[in-house]
């Protein structure tokens, strides 16, 4: 390509389309699919990306401003999966690809605010608005400039506290300048000085005049290369005067290397090949036939403790040994470093990581490493859904049904359904694993898009656990420590500690208390930013808002009547915990939930903990269920196995089935027998019934008829609009508009096939001070819903894109509290 050529440039703005633009008059090379490039657009410059060449031939086109890559940042095989996501999302492309790539990627434009002489003159007579005062003088205070990026690239940001619309304001009152730059990425690349010998140097010659300099290109020589921090400890008087010396007599060479942040932390000693079962020797021959001949999907459908991970790493070896590359999903950070583990084990570090827990500048080593071809293997969370592999033959969804793999916000992508899509366009095999598939995934089996692998007995022929359920609703009245820890699960409690083995308490809710009550007037204390009551945190003696952090002091009273008497009604594992602790005070206790498990390194310490037996029971939350192995677990209290049954979701006994019985699988899985009690006010409810038989194609039969009488999906596509906004009259006014929009926009074809309910106040009606309204879309014809919500978009776009009100809008939704 030339600079007369034309490119196809996705801009990172929330508008429709890409726009083709011609080459930059001059740069220091041409613009490459995957680098990003600056673009004139509208008044002001944007970040846009290159897709390609453009096929446009207009006459009036306007020119690249900048280029700002060397070399691409995304492989061009990524474009045609930011395109399929950008049109089934209803999502802009260039904002697509922005949240595909890592955040510290950011390099784009910024623009900086300066005061002007008015300004001054301004500030100095006094007369201004708080708000204009407030930002003149942070302009004006030594640091004379404040910058933002646009196009939602994320980086400096402007005066605390002093909001773009202020800003603006100055300038049309002739108090402050606007000028654009072009900044870099926030993180960079480390670098280090490496020596060698110089090309020059002839054997048998050194050049030494002296014992120093002999002993250092003596040292040079047997290592080839090496740091030059190293040369200085290794050879005794490698000042840097003497090396200087032998670098400008041209015996040595410096050069500078590129230097990864190690994203590991700890050496895995390599592992021995395992012998496999008959049931694994049978899945990884499927395996290896499918995988390098093109598109297949498989779901590994087995039991806890069968050994998925083992298939997963066979299949992986397999991959590699054709050239080609794997990309493996998990879905939460928890898991990464079980799995990440095993990997190592077996294939050093030939493998990246990819996810949140990393530090910017490990996330940017990693992506780049990907980018250069130095690792075969790419482990991580949703988000590595976008590593930029190029030869993928297998993608593995580990916990395929685990709802952690949906984006909640921005592009809102389902990374197993994205996994599945992804692998078709790379002609990949896709392998979903769980014990507990998905409906979804399930009947995608059942109509011939999954092929499946059935694993129905454990490792070295391990028993499943014995299961036995406490009926709760007969204890209603019962007050006390036996409202969660029954006189049945106590005794089993106390049986396995006296054998000197593990239990494993699991309750879906942290914290201490979960309703505190004013015992005066019975008011509930709540979020002052959300429709949520707070949770009383008894560690740190604080009431705790989980969606948004607020936080009251434990001895704050009652906001309404004054009264100190604040009741702490419910449960959470803090809770548990001390009541553990006082009937188990010899015991060792530890907690899994997300405010015990602060970070990777505290996770890892509590799993060797467990490991070395250093733990008696451990109480957790779901986080103990993401495809742990405890070996020395017997013992599994589930202490209320149907609080997931009371959301208002179609989902919740898909749920529930999951829950117990991941949980349940966590017993057992070592030499010893396992053992577990579900406590439950709903014994006979079919989701309860099916987990505790192990019985998972009765719970799919039973839950999928339910589903097709009343149309819920896979049985209809369904698409979520969540109008929210600050102001709740603002937000409930767009919300109504936007229903007569999408009610009355329909043709009488799509009226017969779309139903649009509401719009009805978000369940959870106010979440971080933002008013939530919602609409929700169902048909039975995906692409005459996609099709609906496209044009009704085109012709609607200041209803989607408001000032002050926020629309979202959610295909296939997962949550829709």
């Amino acid at each position: 390509m030339n600079d007369a050529s034309r490119y196809e440039v996705a801009v990172a703005l929330p508008v429709r389309g890409t726009f083709t633009y011609s080459g930059p008059p001059s740069a220091p090379c041409a613009p490459e699919i995957g680098m990003r490039v600056v673009v004139p657009f509208g008044r002001r410059p944007a970040t846009g990306y290159i897709l390609g060449p453009a096929t446009d031939t207009r006459e009036d086109i306007l020119p690249i401003q900048a280029v700002v890559d060397t070399t691409p940042i995304f492989p061009p095989s990524l474009v045609p999966f930011f395109r399929w996501l950008s049109v089934y999302y209803l999502y802009p492309i260039g904002e697509v690809i922005q949240a595909g790539l890592p955040g510290c990627i950011d390099a784009g434009i910024a623009w900086y605010y300066h005061i002007t002489e008015a300004g001054l003159q301004a500030l100095a007579e006094g007369g201004l608005k708080e708000n204009h005062r407030t930002a003149l003088q942070a302009l004006a205070s030594g640091k004379t400039e404040r910058s933002k990026r646009t196009a939602g690239m994320k980086g400096r940001a402007g005066s605390k506290g002093v909001s773009a619309a202020v800003l603006n304001g100055l300038i049309r009152k002739g108090y402050a300048l606007r000028e654009y730059r072009l900044e870099k990425d926030r993180v960079r690349h480390l670098t280090e000085t490496v020596v060698r010998l110089s090309s020059d140097h002839a054997p048998g010659t050194d050049g030494a005049s002296s014992p120093e300099l002999h002993k250092i290109m003596e040292t040079v020589a047997r290592y080839g290369e090496m740091p030059l921090r190293m040369l200085k400890k290794e050879a005794a008087g490698a000042t840097p005067a003497r090396i200087r010396k032998l670098v400008d007599q041209r015996w040595l060479e410096l050069d500078k290397r590129i230097v990864y942040r190690d994203p590991f932390g700890e050496m895995i000693d390599p592992e021995p090949l395992p012998n496999l079962t008959e049931e694994q020797r049978i899945a990884t021959r499927m395996l290896s036939a499918a995988i390098g001949n093109g598109y297949e999907g498989f779901l590994l459908n087995g039991v806890t403790g069968s050994g998925k991970t083992e298939v997963y790493l066979h299949a992986c070896r397999m991959a590699v040994a054709k050239n080609m590359d794997v990309l493996v999903l998990v879905p939460e950070i928890a898991l990464i470093s079980q799995i990440e583990r095993a990997f190592r084990a077996r294939f050093g570090n030939r493998i990246a990581v990819i996810h949140s827990g990393l530090s910017e500048g490990k996330r940017f080593d990693e992506w780049h490493r990907i980018l250069h071809k130095e690792v075969h293997i790419v482990i991580g969370t949703r988000s590595a859904i976008f590593a930029p592999l190029e030869r993928i033959g297998l993608i593995i969804v580990d916990e395929e049904h685990d709802t952690s793999f949906k984006q909640e916000s921005g592009l809102r992508y389902h990374a197993r359904d994205m996994a599945m899509v992804r692998a078709k366009l790379c002609n990949a095999v896709v392998l979903l694993g769980s014990a507990t598939p998905s409906i979804q995934s399930f009947y995608n089996l059942s109509i011939g898009k999954l092929r499946q692998i059935r694993m129905q007995n454990r490792v070295e022929d391990r028993p499943l656990p014995a299961i036995e359920v406490v009926d709760l609703s007969v204890r209603r009245d019962t007050r006390g420590t036996e409202r969660f820890i029954t006189p049945e699960l106590h005794q089993a409690m106390v049986e396995t500690l006296d054998r000197g083995e593990q239990v494993l308490l699991f309750l879906n809710r942290r914290g201490f208390a979960a309703l505190p009550v004013c015992a005066h007037c019975g008011l509930v204390l709540r979020c002052r930013n959300c429709d949520i009551s707070l949770t009383y945190h008894q560690q740190e003696d604080t009431y705790r808002c989980h969606y948004c952090g607020y936080a009251i002091d434990g001895s704050s009273p009652c906001p309404a009547c004054g009264s100190p008497k604040i009741k702490r009604l419910g449960i959470g594992t803090e809770k548990v915990e001390a009541t553990v602790k006082g009937l188990f005070p010899a015991a060792r206790l530890a907690r899994m939930d997300r405010d015990a498990i602060r970070g990777k390194h505290t996770l890892l310490n509590l799993l060797k903990d467990l490991r070395n037996r250093k733990i008696d029971i451990l109480i957790g939350t779901q986080m103990v269920t993401k495809g742990h192995d405890f070996p020395y677990i017997t013992l599994v209290g589930i202490l209320l196995a149907d609080q997931s049954l009371h959301f208002p979701d179609f989902r919740a006994a898909e749920r529930t089935f999951q829950i117990i019985s991941q949980v349940a699988g966590r017993a057992g899985r070592g030499e010893q027998p396992g053992r577990v009690i579900v406590q439950t006010y709903t014994p006979r409810h079919f989701s309860v019934v099916s987990a505790i038989a192990g019985d998972y194609e009765g719970f799919y039969w039973k839950e999928i008829s339910y589903r097709k009488r009343l149309s819920y999906p896979p049985f209809s596509s369904m698409a979520q609009m969540l109008v929210h906004s600050k102001d709740p009259r603002r937000a409930k006014d767009h919300a109504e508009a936007l229903g007569q929009i999408l009610h009355h926009n329909r043709t009488s074809a799509e009226m017969r096939q779309i139903l649009v309910m509401g719009p009805i106040q978000a369940f959870v009606a106010k979440l971080i001070n933002q008013h939530r309204w919602q609409l929700l879309l169902k048909s039975k014809n995906r692409r005459a819903l996609h099709d609906f919500l496209e044009r009704t978009m085109f012709e609607n776009p200041g209803m989607f894109h408001p000032k002050q009100i926020g629309v979202a809008i959610d295909i296939d939704p997962v949550f829709m509290m």
